[in-house]
């Protein structure tokens, strides 16, 4: 793979962000796309969302909200679930079913949360307050099993780089689709990015180095707002126009 590459993750079927974000790829020249899972669960446009997605050379990964559609819907399911069980064809889920976990790529391993799981935080401690960023070796623990020097991760939709004792890196784009929410798990917690901008990260390697650059992309998120709204999802509404939970 070329050495310099854009890192994406939890679009949440916020097509409109995620056409931003592809767009300003598209004018930096840059053709190596990583995608770290979460794409199309949301009450936005998650069909929008596919059309885009594989109509663009990249590699993705699964995260817990894809592998959650392929899951049986119970009624104490919440309603985006039920919604997106209806709108979602053969299609869409023989696409999620083939999205492998994890991915090594030369020195790089791909995670939506941590290696072994895709909803436990790599980078942050819960707290009701919210999430904080974990200690250093707390970190590498969670880590322990991997070789590679770089790790990608997503699920938190914090924007991260964090440089470990050990000379590993863990980079998290941030959320293409979702810049803030409100979690169960593993305690009731919230996230908030602070911003309503699109989040992902270019990352190039020059010698032995990587430069990491993470971008914020606006777009249109008062029509995205609007679109939550319409979906009877006033709390995502919020979250896209603020950044905040």
């Amino acid at each position: 793979m070329e050495q310099k590459i854009a890192v994406i993750s939890d679009i949440h079927g916020n097509s409109l962000a995620l056409k931003a974000v592809l767009q300003d790829i598209t004018r930096r020249g840059i053709d190596n796309i990583i995608n770290l899972g979460d794409s199309l669960f949301g009450p936005l446009d998650p069909l929008g969302t596919f059309t885009q997605l594989i109509e663009h050379k990249m590699l993705h990964i699964m995260g817990n909200c894809d592998r959650m559609l392929l899951e049986p819907v119970n009624d104490s399911s919440h309603s985006t679930l039920h919604e997106m069980n209806q709108i979602l064809n053969e299609e869409h889920l023989d696409w999620i079913k083939q999205l492998p976990s994890t991915v090594v790529i030369d020195d790089i391993l791909l995670c939506h949360g941590t290696p072994d799981s895709d909803e436990v935080y790599l980078l942050e401690e819960m707290t009701e307050a919210g999430g904080i960023l974990r200690s250093s070796s707390d970190i590498m623990k969670s880590l322990h099993n991997v070789e590679q020097s770089v790790i990608l991760c997503g699920h938190s939709h914090i924007p991260r780089t964090v440089y470990l004792p050990n000379g590993k890196l863990v980079v998290n784009p941030g959320s293409v689709g979702l810049p803030a929410y409100n979690d169960d798990f593993p305690i009731p917690h919230k996230m908030e990015s602070g911003s309503p901008y699109a989040n992902y990260t270019i990352m190039q390697k020059e010698a032995n180095h990587w430069f990491i650059e993470q971008i914020n992309v606006p777009y249109d998120w008062e029509r995205a707002a609007e679109m939550a709204n319409q979906n009877n999802r006033k709390d995502w509404a919020k979250f896209l126009l603020s950044g905040r939970a």
